[in-house]
């Protein structure tokens, strides 16, 4: 059982490592993002909200993302474990997490962040928009996405930290390079 966060810069890579790193540890990777988009397109008043803050590049509020998420853990195939991809981002997430996780006498035990440089993360996340025709990817929301994730986010990365349940890798370069020193520093840190 492996219940683990993957925490880095927007365009860092977490969504495609998280597929990969999940799969390795037979858990579903739960995206916050893939949430979000999914309560959009299905008309969820929970996406209606959701909607409002990601066209403007802003983060959506902490007790939408927290209703999606404690509705995405009750299904049975996070039972065994997860790998949260966006998820806390804030610091009060971090209690609203550890909150839904004590009520299902769960607790975290991994979190991995990807470090990777400004210019890296904007070339990445200019090139995304290009493939996939993402309107939420231009260079002003991107330069707003990296400013809040600064602000808001960085504290919870030192959080984790500070619990000593954090592991850093760099998230430059090729992309079976990442995957394979994520694994082998998770397995480390997992006992496996």
């Amino acid at each position: 059982m492996a219940r683990l966060i993957i925490m880095g810069p927007p365009g860092s890579g977490k969504g495609t490592q998280a597929e990969y790193i999940a799969r390795h540890f037979a858990v579903p990777a739960i995206s916050t993002g893939d949430l979000f988009r999914a309560h959009v397109r299905e008309g969820t008043e929970l996406g209606s909200e959701a909607g409002r803050y990601m066209d403007r590049g802003e983060f959506v509020p902490d007790h939408v993302t927290t209703a999606m998420l404690k509705g995405r853990l009750e299904n049975d195939d996070a039972g065994t474990g997860f790998l949260l991809d966006g998820y806390p981002r804030t610091v009060a997430q971090v209690g609203a997490l550890d909150d839904l996780l004590t009520a299902r006498r769960q607790s975290l035990e991994v979190v991995l962040a990807l470090a990777v440089s400004d210019a890296e993360l904007v070339g990445r996340m200019l090139q995304r928009a290009r493939d996939q025709g993402r309107t939420d990817d231009n260079e002003v929301v991107i330069q707003r996405r990296l400013e809040l994730y600064r602000e808001e986010t960085e504290p919870v990365v030192a959080a984790y930290s500070r619990l000593g349940i954090l592991l850093t890798v760099d998230g430059s370069g090729d992309r079976e390079a990442i995957t394979a020193a994520a694994i082998a520093a998770l397995e480390v840190a997992l006992g496996e």
